[in-house]
C-alpha cells in the first residue's frame, strides 16, 4: 500500500511544485488532485499543459493518484444527469493525458423527499456510473466512487449502487465516514466492498471513533495494494502534520 495525499483540504491552496516539494520531503508518494483547488488540474488545460504537468510528476517521486471531481449521478432531471456523464468523460480524458489511472466521482443524494424509491435512485447512479466505466475502460482509467452523501454514504446502498453498475472498470473509493463500524469493528461493512476498492481516502489516523488499524489489516487481508491518501485539515505547519501522519501511517502498517 502507498501512502498518498487529497489536496481537500490541507493542500487546496498548493501548486502542484508545492505540492511536490512537500509529500517529496515527508513521504508522501501520491496525490490526488480535488477539483477547483490551487493546483490548476483541470480540464481547460492545453495539451501542452497537459503533457508539462505529465512530466513534471513523472520525473519527480510524487505520482499523480487520482483526479478528484465532483460529478454526480442523482437528479431526476434527466439532462442534469447527462450533463454529469459527460462532465465525467472529460476528466478522463484529462487523466488519460496526464497518465493518471482514476477519476473520482460521488452519489451526493436521493429523492425520496420527491416521491422516488431509494433503491430507483441508486439503481440511476449505478447505471450512469456504469456508462462512464464503459467509456474510460477504453482509455485506460479506472473509475471510483467516492463512499460519500447523507444517505449513500450508507455501505449497503454503496453496494447496491456498485451492483447496478457491475462493470469491472467500476471500483469503490473508501472514504473512512463515522458509522461505518458495527460493534466497534469495520469488517462486517469491509466486507460488503472488498472486491471493489480502487481508491482509499483516509482521514486523521488518531481519531478514537474510527478502527484504522482494524481497517489497514483488513486491506492487508485482500493484497490491496494502491493508494491509501489523507483526506487531513489544513495547518500553519503542513509538513510537521504530514512527518506525524507518515509516522502512525508505518506503524499502523507494521501492527496491523
Amino acid at each position: 500500500m502507498k501512502l498518498g495525499l487529497v489536496t481537500y483540504n490541507i493542500a487546496m491552496d498548493w501548486s502542484c511544485d508545492e505540492i511536490i516539494k512537500k509529500c517529496s520531503a515527508t513521504g508522501f508518494e501520491g496525490v490526488e488532485f480535488r477539483t477547483t483547488h490551487a493546483h490548476g488540474v483541470e480540464v481547460s488545460l492545453s495539451r501542452s499543459e497537459r503533457s508539462e504537468i505529465r512530466k513534471k510528476f513523472e520525473d519527480s517521486p510524487v505520482t499523480i493518484a487520482g483526479l478528484g471531481s465532483a460529478f454526480e449521478y442523482h437528479s431526476t432531471d434527466e439532462a442534469v444527469v447527462r450533463k454529469n456523464i459527460e462532465g465525467t468523460n472529460e476528466y478522463v480524458l484529462l487523466a488519460r493525458d496526464l497518465g493518471v489511472a482514476g477519476v473520482k466521482v460521488r452519489p451526493n443524494g436521493v429523492n425520496v423527499d420527491k416521491g422516488v424509491p431509494l433503491e430507483k435512485t441508486l439503481k440511476q447512479i449505478g447505471l450512469a456510473a456504469r456508462e462512464c466505466a464503459e467509456f474510460a475502460a477504453n482509455e485506460g482509467v479506472e473509475i471510483r466512487m467516492e463512499v460519500h452523501g447523507r444517505v449513500t454514504c450508507e455501505i449497503p446502498n454503496m453496494k447496491t449502487i456498485l451492483d447496478a453498475g457491475d462493470h469491472p472498470n467500476f471500483k469503490a473509493c473508501w472514504n473512512g465516514n463515522n458509522g461505518e463500524t458495527i460493534d466497534g469493528s469495520i469488517k462486517p461493512n469491509f466486507e460488503l466492498l472488498k472486491d471493489k476498492i480502487g481508491l482509499v481516502h483516509m482521514r486523521d489516523l488518531g481519531h478514537p471513533d474510527y478502527p484504522y488499524l482494524e481497517f489497514i489489516g483488513c486491506l492487508k487481508s485482500i493484497g490491496y495494494d494502491g493508494f491509501c491518501l489523507a483526506e487531513i485539515a489544513g495547518s500553519e505547519q503542513p509538513e510537521r502534520i504530514m512527518h506525524y501522519y507518515k509516522a502512525v501511517w508505518d506503524a499502523y502498517q507494521q501492527l496491523a
